[in-house]
């Protein structure tokens, strides 16, 4: 959720001036519906609550969120009990919404409760250091475990920081702190090593300090771009990306964000990356492979198949989401309890309810998609995948060559 936030935070400062006023109000609604629940959950100094409910009841059960009668219990880390990855990306969350709500000047005074909140947020991550795995880990694994550790969580909320605040310790702790970032292909809700380059290239522009940087964010586009010699990802034969986890279209989103962001670097620093073997990216090459990925997600691949629900002729009709599948309550006023809703999850009907403009896993590497609330690796909707994809929609909804 916390990662959701920052990408969407982060596509409202790209890109807001592209949204339109009537989006632009939208995502910055949509990002405070979070941040206001994130306020909440780090309102007491000295804890932060990382989670509500146990997933593994959660998960046991196929019911409307008005329905749901799991125990409601409440997770915190705190400093016997750290969690530095979820707090950290808390703090990244708060600050880069903090900017977003100020550059478009939406309500300054909140703006600046979350860059305060971020600020102590960040304090209580770095001083108590540990991960929730470990203090929480029959709790928030495996569902959400963290894989790569909380390093870059603490170098990312930084570099928010250092954005929000310009505030010069910010940038001595991610100079002190960068080593323990070797992860430069990788990016998600688990991973931020590209996206810290990315961001912080983009903010030092023409500064010679940020050159460790641009070198690992050059080594991310070198890593991505199908014809590099040191391509490290997969591409389906109608062109997906695709890296070896569930939810792949996460890839396909995050990725393309951090190509426009990146591409917007290399126009201002006059750059192109040579990524051996005489292959150069410019900023147009990188422009090009998000708009393929945009493009095939939307309905160019080869089913002819939109992966965004509601939108073109076909899309994913039954996909893993409560909500969405049970029918409302207007149509069944009456409870549908824990097991009741099984012969919803199992129905071969379409989903009752259009969760629209909710983007799926997506197909497997073979192009094919099995519309079937089941397979929910390829069929569960995400915040985090569709939160970068609001910024990459965006950039094409204006520069559409």
């Amino acid at each position: 959720m916390a990662f959701s936030t920052t990408m969407l935070s982060w596509s409202v400062i790209e890109f807001g001036k592209l949204m339109g006023q009537e989006e632009l109000k939208n995502a910055l609604d949509a990002i405070a519906w979070a941040t206001d629940y994130l306020l909440k959950s780090t309102n007491t100094p000295g804890l932060v609550f990382a989670q509500v409910g146990d997933p593994f009841g959660d998960h046991n059960c196929w019911e409307r969120p008005e329905d749901m009668d799991t125990p409601r219990t409440a997770f915190f880390v705190s400093s016997d009990n750290p969690g530095s990855e979820v707090s950290a990306e808390i703090a990244a969350a708060l600050a880069s919404s903090s900017i977003a709500f100020r550059k478009f000047h939406h309500d300054v005074g909140y703006s600046q409760r979350l860059l305060q909140r971020a600020i102590t947020v960040f304090e209580f991550a770095d001083k108590y250091r540990g991960s929730y795995n470990d203090s929480l880990g029959p709790y928030v694994c495996p569902f959400y475990c963290d894989y790569s550790g909380y390093q870059d969580e603490l170098v990312w909320g930084a570099a928010w920081l250092l954005r929000a605040t310009k505030i010069p310790n910010y940038w001595n702790y991610i100079k002190q702190n960068i080593h323990n970032v070797k992860n430069f292909a990788e990016f998600g809700w688990d991973s931020k090593d590209a996206g810290i380059n990315v961001l912080v290239s983009k903010l030092l522009v023409n500064n010679p300090a940020s050159k460790p940087f641009n070198l690992n964010a050059d080594k991310f586009v070198c890593a991505v771009l199908p014809e590099s010699p040191l391509v490290s990802v997969s591409y389906s034969r109608g062109g997906l990306l695709f890296k070896t986890s569930g939810s792949n279209m996460q890839h396909a989103t995050a990725y393309s964000f951090l190509f426009l962001v990146y591409a917007g670097y290399l126009n201002q620093a006059n750059k192109k990356i040579d990524c051996g073997g005489g292959v150069i990216a410019s900023s147009m090459r990188l422009k090009q492979l998000a708009k393929s990925q945009v493009d095939y997600i939307l309905g160019s691949n080869p089913l002819s198949m939109s992966y965004m629900v509601g939108y073109g002729q076909k899309f994913p009709k039954r996909i893993h989401h409560r909500a969405s599948s049970l029918p409302s309550i207007d149509q069944h006023s009456s409870q549908i309890d824990c097991k009741g809703g099984s012969f919803y999850f199992e129905s071969q009907n379409p989903n009752p309810n259009l969760l629209l403009g909710a983007v799926v896993g997506g197909p497997n590497i073979n192009d094919e998609y099995v519309d079937s609330r089941a397979d929910f690796v390829h069929s569960e909707p995400t915040t985090y995948i569709n939160a970068p994809l609001v910024g990459v929609l965006a950039f094409f909804k204006s520069y559409s060559s």
